[in-house]
């Protein structure tokens, strides 16, 4: 599932192109994943995007309807595991599984891919944004290092599930958070009452550099993700645990372990990241 580089990748790269472009029509096909297909077909044309932005793991695109008595409403987007938001001239042929055509003033179209259909799509307007994202947490790459510490700090959950519930960090996800944890040598396991402020300093200057060095490869391209451009990223190639199971650890040359930790596949070195004493049986 994309997670916060890939949808910050999406978001600047949509960012560079559809600002102050009219959206002309809407044509849809299969609408199982919209909540309310016919209100995007009644307000999205003759809209303007104003603005492109990523809030966690949603893109946001803001828009202008041009009538004062229709407020500012803005189109919600949730890729889910395989969707693809992706700008085309309307001539080009369409990838299978091509469920939304936004045509724009330009003569482009704004695509959206969807093979299994588990993303989500919907109108929102002024100020239904926090009941339908929901109170999300701190941003990872917004938040300060005091911010970020009192939100784990004391916390009687394995620091895996904290790092991965969207109400204390939106936008982490199973691979930064596993490739966060092994920068900072800590354990998935750990609960966050354990954490040292030593070791949550190191945690949070290791999300960030995990984060910001993500973005700068346009994201990891490990199923179907791909950007705005249609250009798989390439910061799978820069992995040092996610699905590396098995393979030497690039620090100490230990086998990367997998176990299931919060109910998800976790990869970790179990040398660099000593595991707390009732976590040393978890298995492979």
């Amino acid at each position: 599932m994309p997670e916060l580089p890939e949808v910050e990748t999406v978001a600047r790269g949509l960012r560079a192109v559809l600002p102050g472009r009219r959206i002309l029509s809407v044509r849809l096909g299969k609408t199982d994943f919209i909540e309310d297909p016919a209100a995007l077909e009644q307000c999205l044309p003759g809209c303007r995007i104003t603005a492109v932005r990523r809030h966690g793991k949603f893109l946001v695109l803001d828009l202008d309807p041009g009538r004062t008595d229709d407020g500012r409403p803005s189109l919600l987007i949730h890729l889910g595991m395989t969707g693809q938001l992706v700008v085309r001239p309307s001539e080009a042929p369409a990838m299978p599984h091509t469920h939304v055509f936004l045509a724009l003033d330009d003569g482009r179209e704004l695509r959206y891919t969807d093979i299994r259909r588990f993303g989500r799509m919907r109108i929102v307007q002024d100020g239904e944004h926090e009941s339908t994202l929901g109170e999300l947490g701190l941003d990872p790459l917004e938040a300060t290092e005091k911010e970020f510490s009192a939100k784990l700090r004391g916390r009687r959950a394995r620091i895996k599930a904290l790092l991965l519930d969207q109400h204390v960090l939106r936008g982490m996800g199973n691979i930064y958070t596993d490739e966060s944890l092994w920068r900072a040598h800590i354990h998935p396991a750990r609960l966050g009452s354990t954490l040292k402020l030593a070791e949550l300093r190191n945690l949070y200057r290791a999300v960030r550099a995990v984060l910001l060095e993500a973005i700068r490869l346009r994201g990891s391209s490990v199923s179907d993700y791909v950007d705005s451009d249609g250009q798989r990223g390439e910061f799978q190639l820069r992995h040092r645990v996610y699905q590396r199971t098995g393979k030497k650890c690039f620090r100490c040359g230990t086998k990367i372990r997998r176990a299931i930790v919060a109910g998800r596949g976790t990869h970790f070195c179990p040398r660099c990241q000593c595991p707390p004493r009732k976590s040393k049986n978890l298995s492979s």
